[in-house]
């Protein structure tokens, strides 16, 4: 048996029985982390001291928990809550970015495999959402380092299938296949404007997206990403369908 302390952020959270919660982590450490709170639901004294502030979907706190080599279930024994992210209950744009971000996030990784860098990009995602100017440029920056870290990073610098440079001004494809654009039409690559391509290529280059950057080539390059994660899983689920439910690339 081994005693964890950690920093944590809660992406999924469900009722295991009247008083305890089954959650799933993403942690510091330990990357993701599937634990069960026992009596975090209770009422009494000794429950509220060992669980402060409740553990609520996308907050982000300190864990004391035990994991066991012969289980898949670590045991959480303290939950010391440090943000509630209250903006992201106020502003429903934020708010649905936030749930892409904990819905994607531990679909790519197995329990135990740590992405400090990635965990440091989640908690700051979630705190940048507060400025509700910045929702689409957040949620593009955090699922490029979120597919770079899974080791699906887009290629963007040359056409992924002849290596040769990619046009500035026309239109081109991307290829979920190969995991990259490319000036090769064919049956499958999906249609990608100029603006979009361009703007995916100042995030590689630069890594991050200029203030006054048009918030519907944001969006369009937004769901580009989602898409390609979502080929990339083979499944489609309802926070990536709020992504997803229209427009173009």
């Amino acid at each position: 048996m081994a005693r964890l302390i950690d920093q944590a952020i809660v992406l999924r959270s469900t009722d295991w029985s009247e008083t305890s919660q089954l959650v799933t982590l993403f942690t510091a450490s330990q990357g993701r982390l599937r634990g069960l709170a026992k009596g975090s639901k209770r009422l009494s004294p000794s429950a509220i001291a060992r669980y402060s502030g409740g553990i609520e979907l996308l907050t982000y706190g300190q864990i004391v928990a035990t994991t066991r080599a012969s289980s898949d279930l670590a045991t959480l024994t303290e939950w010391d809550l440090q943000d509630d992210h209250r903006h992201l209950r106020t502003h429903l744009p934020a708010q649905r970015a936030a749930l892409v971000a904990a819905d994607l996030t531990p679909r790519f990784f197995e329990d135990h495999d740590p992405h400090p860098v990635l965990f440091d990009a989640l908690a700051g995602c979630l705190r940048e959402l507060a400025a509700p100017e910045r929702v689409s440029g957040v949620l593009l920056v955090y699922l490029w380092t979120l597919l770079t870290e899974a080791g699906y990073q887009p290629r963007t610098d040359a056409d992924v299938h002849t290596n040769a440079e990619l046009p500035g001004r026309s239109a081109v494809w991307f290829d979920p296949m190969a995991g990259g654009f490319t000036t090769a039409r064919r049956e499958g690559p999906w249609r990608v404007r100029p603006g979009t391509l361009g703007l995916l290529q100042a995030l590689h280059r630069d890594g991050g997206v200029a203030d006054g950057s048009e918030v519907e080539t944001l969006r369009r390059a937004t769901r580009l990403l989602t898409a390609y994660a979502r080929e990339l899983l083979q499944t489609e689920s309802e926070a990536m369908r709020l992504v997803l439910g229209g427009g173009g690339r």
